[in-house]
């Protein structure tokens, strides 16, 4: 086992969670910055209030392979350096910390919803199948984004916990879980006033300044 094997795959994990790929490919598309507009959240949701469907599908696909490609790497390379479960769940949870916090970026980004879903769909499949069942139940009965992510990220560690018990891999899904729930705080708040946006609703006025 190489000594700093570990830290490097979750350094090299951060790094790649860091690329904004919201921004990357709306600058591609010649569309506005996502973090000037709508709710100023560099993730697919927001870009697909700029009308562009497949820059917004781009977005999604991409943000959570970069969740999910990390946690693969190591689970079908990481043996041979020593790198088991502990380092797939640090590494899966430092790639959803790079999506919130990218060093590229200014440290200003998303909420991590896609990249969360590509994490767990790395970690273990069923789990990831579960929790996208739950966000799809109350996206289709309520069309809020924002909710059915906050109810999917209760349940995960829920699942994780009452089906496959506690572990490193459990740990870092709850970390993960609290993270998206804070990082919605605003929109939970929305909710509650009745003035969440809810999916595919077209962008508003530019506004979050300094994010443009």
């Amino acid at each position: 086992m190489l000594p700093f094997a570990p830290l490097l795959a979750t350094l090299a994990a951060y790094l790649v969670g860091s690329l904004s790929f919201a921004v990357i490919v709306s600058r591609a598309f010649g569309l506005a910055d996502p973090r000037s507009y709508g709710s100023g959240n560099p993730g697919a949701t927001n870009v697909l209030r700029s009308g562009k469907k497949a820059a917004a599908i781009l977005t999604l696909v991409l943000d959570a392979a970069k969740g999910a490609v990390p946690v693969w790497l190591v689970d079908r390379y990481g043996a041979a350096y020593g790198l088991g479960e502990g380092t797939q769940a640090l590494v899966g949870l430092a790639a959803f910390v790079g999506h919130l916090w990218p060093v590229f970026f200014g440290f200003k980004g998303g909420k991590g919803v896609a990249t969360a879903a590509g994490v767990l769909l790395a970690l273990n499949p069923w789990l990831a199948l579960a929790t996208l069942a739950s966000f799809a139940i109350i996206l289709a009965f309520f069309r809020y984004v924002s909710l059915a992510s906050i109810v999917a990220a209760v349940f995960a560690p829920f699942y994780q916990l009452l089906i496959w018990g506690m572990g490193e891999t459990a740990m870092a899904i709850l970390v993960m879980s609290l993270l998206l729930v804070w990082r919605h705080s605003a929109n939970i708040q929305k909710l509650l006033a009745g003035t969440e946006s809810k999916f595919g609703q077209k962008a508003q006025a530019v506004h979050h300044k300094g994010q443009s």
